[in-house]
């Protein structure tokens, strides 16, 4: 018995590794990391983040919370019909491909994959491709219940994730008011990749270990599968700081999570609660979307040029400004008892004295602070500071 679900695990990994959405999903993270470096470079002359940060984040902060998940799975028995699992990854592949990054939340992917099987049931549909045959199942026999719990489990991590990425340095870019200014607004695109351990009807593993799997779906033997669960997300801030924003939109989105969850349980009693659980979390998912994007369509910048100082627009990682601990969103009113409003009157001031750095400070809340630190030469023009200034673009 060890033996065999040693084998499946070995099998299930390599499963994994011919997924095609792994790949996919690692091109595109390869590609925004492209992308962002090359508009920091457009509009601050500089890379702010190091260019394979998306890729790596991809798998570092995903992993955790999928391990907790496969354990869930696991432990307690969720089957999943293996024909959802080839739907959801067509799914994915064709929202990863056409660069809907939004679109791949978890509760759509899911719902549109759920709403797929049943529809194939329902009108009795079936495609073969190659060696791939799919066929619908009546999810009321058990899929439903374990295709919503995972669901709600899926929407929690997203939440956490969305949460996480306000800790991270997110590149600022410039923008045209309708005024004629230039303000400073924060973009965020991430894709996250969850490896979790599902359970698929097979003919490997018996059902005779005590008390798994509870959900059977009617079959007597099972078999594993290391599944890539990508998530999406992508935002565009203009209203709020990304540290004050992004935790809004993570508990929200966690708080979703954590009733998708509640109704997957209770569809093991009635499974038509599944259905509806799903449809109500797309409807929700979908406002939660709506609300934050209509907040940001105001004239009213979080971070814009003004005459109380130089406004600071992004710290730069391991930098001296870091170690001050200036915030972006700040304003840097004096350098050295110097009043100062532009970047190259900081400069200016940071050289009147060659070995020390004072600046007064109004911090997010308009209170004035004093922050100071040892520079020295070479640091005098790269302190780690990008300022909200009037540019040429």
């Amino acid at each position: 018995m060890v033996s065999n679900i040693l084998i499946e695990i070995v099998t299930a990994i390599s499963r994994f590794l011919l997924n095609p959405v792994v790949y996919i999903a690692i091109v595109v993270a390869i590609f925004l990391g492209y992308r962002r470096v090359k508009q920091e470079r457009k509009f601050f002359n500089r890379r702010i983040i190091w260019g394979w940060t998306e890729l790596i984040g991809q798998w570092k902060r995903g992993w955790p919370y999928a391990l907790v998940i496969s354990l869930i799975s696991l432990g307690v028995g969720l089957t999943v019909p293996k024909v959802y699992l080839l739907i959801l990854t067509a799914i994915s592949f064709l929202g990863l491909l056409l660069f809907f990054i939004n679109v791949l939340s978890p509760i759509y992917t899911m719902a549109i994959a759920t709403l797929a099987l049943w529809a194939m049931y329902q009108y009795n549909w079936s495609f073969s491709w190659w060696k791939i045959s799919l066929e619908g199942i009546d999810l009321l026999e058990g899929a439903i219940v374990t295709i919503t719990i995972l669901t709600g489990l899926s929407v929690i991590v997203e939440g956490m994730l969305i949460r996480r990425t306000a800790k991270q340095v997110i590149t600022p870019r410039i923008e045209n008011t309708k005024r004629g200014m230039q303000a400073i607004v924060y973009r965020t695109r991430n894709v996250w990749v969850l490896p979790i351990f599902f359970i698929i009807p097979g003919n490997s593993i018996p059902s005779a270990i005590p008390y798994w799997p509870q959900f059977t779906l009617g079959d007597s033997h099972f078999a594993l599968v290391l599944f890539p669960v990508v998530i999406g997300f992508s935002k565009l801030l203009r209203k709020e700081l990304p540290v004050v924003q992004l935790p809004k939109i993570g508990r929200s989105v966690l708080l979703l999570g954590q009733l998708i969850l509640i109704g997957g349980l209770a569809s093991y009693f009635e499974p038509l609660i599944g259905f509806i659980t799903l449809a109500l979390g797309v409807l929700i998912r979908i406002i939660i979307a709506v609300y934050y994007a209509w907040q940001d369509k105001t004239e009213s910048y979080a971070v814009a040029p003004s005459t109380k100082g130089a406004v600071i627009a992004a710290v730069l990682p391991d930098s001296p400004a870091e170690k001050m601990g200036l915030l972006a969103g700040e304003c840097i009113r004096k350098v050295n008892g110097h009043s100062i409003t532009t970047e190259v009157e900081l400069y200016e001031a940071l050289q009147l004295n060659a070995a020390h750095c004072r600046l007064e400070v109004l911090d997010r809340n308009n209170e004035i602070r004093l922050t100071q630190h040892v520079i020295y030469s070479n640091d005098h023009y790269r302190i780690g500071l990008l300022l909200a200034e009037p540019r040429e673009l």
